[in-house]
């Protein structure tokens, strides 16, 4: 019997994604997505936000199309459908850090952002330019 795991994620890009060229002509494009989980504390009537990051990569042949990158922009949203994996490692300090990564089966560009709407210079952040998507 076959079995699926995969896992559906929508949300903003943190940064731009990179591409690193790997040994047996493999070329890994990384970017980190985050998702937001928004609720009202009952308690306090305060809005509460969870930023969950994960770390995502596009594995590609070297020499293929790599059109995608024109799209993965800082502040963009995407739906990423990918297969999850947990990883722990130890830091330099001893302490033990996890992360959360999917390998990318498919990725739709939801909304693009241009560099007017969101730049590091501005005081804006991912809630000020998607707070009608979120």
């Amino acid at each position: 019997m076959a079995t699926v795991f995969e896992t559906r994620l929508i949300g903003n890009l943190g940064k731009d994604a990179m591409v690193r060229n790997l040994e047996g002509q493999v070329v890994a494009i990384n970017f980190p997505v985050a998702h937001n989980q928004n609720w009202k504390d009952k308690r306090t009537g305060q809005s509460k936000t969870k930023t969950t990051w994960v770390n995502c990569t596009i594995w590609k042949q070297e020499g293929a199309n790599l059109k995608i990158l024109d799209f993965l922009k800082k502040g963009t949203l995407v739906e990423i459908l990918g297969t999850p994996v947990a990883k722990a490692y130890k830091v330099e300090d001893g302490s033990i850090r996890s992360e959360i990564r999917l390998t990318v089966i498919k990725t739709n560009i939801l909304r693009t952002v241009t560099r007017e709407e969101f730049s590091d210079s501005d005081n804006n952040s991912l809630e000020d330019v998607f707070s009608d998507d979120l």
